[in-house]
């Protein structure tokens, strides 16, 4: 399978500061947790391009768009929970790009599938502000342009925390369909059951809230149940991973019972559904902040995507 993956050593430049959860450690232990295996010197290396600004419009509205070009060279916050520095801008714009190339690249028969290995993350992020650790939407930017083109979307979201961002852009839409499991109550406090969708958009998105210490038992009878039906039934051209590893045990900010190899069963259970569609599988880095957890599973979920 001709796999790719997006990286940029800016992305290391985004600075959140000493104590922040959202360090730059994070893909670093990724990238040499990677860099140890026997196939990652085989995939494709994909360099980002930063979006133009008429494309953050794909996902944001201009208010936002314009606040968020304003801090270009800056040193600032756009609250308690996401900082941004001289080099923030740059990250977050190739960040938000990442998905775009990737895409490109599809398109053009170059790839069959790919991950961003990016920060800032992104799926907190509404479409009027940047909100925890997320400057711009880059998972809804790709989904944005793709929907543009006149492509259904599927977007599986399986961080611990809901994507309210992705949820709220799309959520009058019927040509993005939004799925997350996540545990709940808890931050950003969205994401019940009964949120599903409005006007066209109703029922096109499918909210899992999962109590805490949930494990690979209450996820995979959520998959088993929900999710997998929902992709089929969809039947979308592409699939949308908001892939936050979160969720692990050994997790200092979440609260679920994950293990490493649950992740890579999700993985293997969504591109064997998605592949009956004929949907390729686009995945985007999130949250996971135990290093070596965060490390492990990305490079689980790599393993099955990459085949």
């Amino acid at each position: 399978m001709k796999f790719g993956y997006v990286y940029e050593d800016v992305f290391l430049k985004h600075d959140t500061g000493k104590f922040h959860p959202e360090r730059p450690e994070r893909l670093e232990a990724v990238l040499e947790r990677l860099g140890k295996t026997s196939y990652f010197g085989s995939l494709l290396r994909i360099p980002s391009q930063k979006i133009p600004p008429e494309l953050i419009l794909s996902a944001h509205d201009r208010t936002h768009r314009d606040r968020f070009l304003s801090i270009e060279g800056k040193q600032g916050s756009f609250d308690a929970d996401t900082p941004f520095s001289p080099k923030s801008h740059e990250a977050a714009l190739l960040a938000a790009g990442s998905g775009v190339v990737l895409v490109d690249q599809l398109l053009a028969g170059t790839l069959e599938g790919g991950i961003a290995l990016v920060r800032p993350p992104g799926h907190h992020a509404e479409t009027g502000k940047a909100m925890g650790f997320c400057l711009l939407n880059n998972i809804a930017i790709t989904a944005g342009y793709l929907s543009g083109m006149g492509k259904k979307v599927y977007i599986l979201d399986w961080d611990v925390h809901h994507g309210n961002g992705t949820q709220e852009i799309f959520y009058g839409s019927d040509r993005v369909f939004f799925t997350s499991l996540h545990q709940y109550p808890f931050y950003p406090g969205s994401g019940s059951a009964n949120e599903t969708g409005s006007g066209e958009g109703k029922g096109f998105t499918l909210n899992i809230p999962l109590p805490e210490n949930s494990g690979e038992k209450e996820y995979l009878r959520e998959f088993e149940e929900k999710v997998l039906p929902s992709i089929e039934s969809f039947r979308p051209d592409f699939l949308l991973i908001s892939a936050g590893f979160d969720a692990h045990k050994r997790d200092p900010l979440g609260g679920m019972a994950l293990s490493t190899e649950a992740f890579a069963r999700f993985t293997e259970m969504t591109r064997k559904t998605a592949s009956q569609s004929g949907a390729p599988i686009l995945s985007f880095l999130e949250g996971g902040y135990d290093l070596q957890a965060l490390a492990e599973s990305v490079e689980a979920h790599i393993a099955v995507l990459a085949e």
